[in-house]
C-alpha cells in the first residue's frame, strides 16, 4: 500500500468516525465554513470525491443522498476513491490538472487528503465533538499548503489567514493559516 493510499484510508476513516458521531440534532449546526451547516460540510466532501474521480473519467457509482444518510453517502464516496487508489493502474492515471500534469493519486493526496484534515475539524467544531487533530496530520497538511501557492486564498479554497494567539499550538496555528478561528 502506498503512502498516499494509506493516508487517504486513515483520514477518510477519521472523517467517517466524525460523521458517525454527529448527534441527530446537530446536522443543522453552523460550521466554520461561511454559509454552511454540518450537513453541507459532509456534502462538500462527498461531492469533491466525485469531482476528482471525474477528472480521470470515472464516477463514484451510486452514492446515497447526504440529506437522507450522511454516513452512507460518505462511505460510498470514499469507497470509490479508495478502490482507485488501491489499483496501481487507476491510481497512476494521469490528467492535466490545475497545477499541470499529475496523477489521480497525487491529486488525491494534495487536495482530498488536505480537505479531510480541515473539514474533519470543521465538522467536529460544528457538532460539538473532539476537535483535536493528529499532530502528524497537522504538520503534513500545513506543509501541503505550499503547493497551493497564490491559489490558496482563492474564493472557495481557504479564507484569509488569521493571527493566532501568542503561544498557540501547531494545530491552532495551522487552522489560523487556513482561515479558521480555533480559539
Amino acid at each position: 500500500m502506498s503512502d498516499v493510499c494509506a493516508r487517504y484510508a486513515r483520514l477518510s476513516e477519521d472523517f467517517a468516525a466524525t460523521v458517525a458521531a454527529v448527534p441527530a440534532d446537530r446536522w443543522a449546526s453552523t460550521s466554520p465554513c461561511e454559509g454552511w451547516d454540518a450537513r453541507d460540510v459532509v456534502r462538500h466532501v462527498v461531492d469533491t470525491q466525485g469531482m476528482f474521480l471525474g477528472l480521470v473519467g470515472r464516477e463514484p457509482g451510486r452514492v446515497p443522498s447526504v440529506d437522507e444518510d450522511p454516513r452512507a453517502a460518505w462511505d460510498a464516496a470514499r469507497a470509490a476513491v479508495q478502490a482507485d487508489l488501491d489499483d496501481p493502474d487507476r491510481a497512476n492515471t494521469e490528467f492535466d490538472g490545475f497545477f499541470g500534469r499529475t496523477t489521480f493519486a497525487e491529486a488525491v493526496d494534495r487536495f482530498l487528503d488536505f480537505d479531510l484534515v480541515v473539514h474533519r475539524w470543521d465538522l467536529a467544531r460544528a457538532t460539538g465533538q473532539d476537535e483535536r487533530l493528529d499532530p502528524d496530520d497537522v504538520r503534513w497538511a500545513h506543509g501541503a499548503t505550499a503547493a497551493f501557492g497564490p491559489h490558496m486564498r482563492a474564493e472557495g479554497v481557504c479564507g484569509p489567514e488569521l493571527t493566532p494567539p501568542e503561544g498557540a499550538d501547531a494545530q491552532t496555528r495551522f487552522l489560523a493559516f487556513v482561515g479558521r478561528r480555533a480559539w
